[in-house]
């Protein structure tokens, strides 16, 4: 119930807000090199993000990585798919509020679902730069006893522009506690 009177809420004030803030797309794909630095140990791997604008201010996006945890050979698969809420702030800066459902499966029985909600800016630099600093929580339900911590993170990002379709992107999460996911890789935007 709550959850739809957001909805509703978002839904009527559509016709009201601005659009994308100039040089911003929400509609994007890439592929990364991904890393994690954490407590429980180092891994990397390959990943692929995408957006679609699906109205004026409101866009779903997808994220997927598959990392090889250092020293075991044991691969751990992430995703989220979520919607999320832009709305022009500034000529060239967006407020932009995202929520997901988040899966973490390390194999081997280890798999958690969960959520993730984060809001922020993200600001276009002329035609050939963007930044975003985004705050967040995420938390998993527990199974068989066992889930991490729901924790607050912090993430930034930042893309060079080749041209009007190709760019660079690279981003970091960190949390409290010091441990640190960062991707890079190309973007094409549309």
């Amino acid at each position: 119930m709550k959850m739809s009177l957001i909805a509703l809420a978002l839904a009527s004030a559509l016709p009201f807000a601005a659009s994308a803030a100039e040089n911003l797309s929400y509609n994007y794909a890439e592929g990364n090199y991904v890393k994690t630095d954490a407590d429980g140990g180092k891994a990397d791997g390959w990943g692929v993000k995408g957006s679609y604008g699906v109205l004026p201010n409101m866009h779903v996006f997808g994220e997927f990585n598959q990392q090889e945890v250092d020293a075991t050979r044991q691969d751990v698969d992430q995703w989220r798919v979520g919607v999320g809420y832009n709305v022009e702030i500034a000529p060239s800066t967006d407020f932009v509020a995202r929520a997901a459902y988040n899966k973490f499966d390390a194999k081997h029985g280890l798999d958690f679902n969960g959520y993730s909600a984060e809001a922020g800016i993200r600001t276009a630099f002329g035609q050939h730069a963007e930044v975003y600093a985004m705050a967040g929580y995420e938390d998993f339900s527990k199974k068989h006893g066992i889930s991490p911590e729901g924790e607050w993170y912090g993430r930034l990002g930042a893309q060079v522009k080749l041209n009007q379709n190709w760019g660079i992107n690279g981003d970091i999460k960190m949390n409290r506690d010091g441990d640190k996911e960062w991707s890079v890789g190309p973007r094409f935007s549309w």
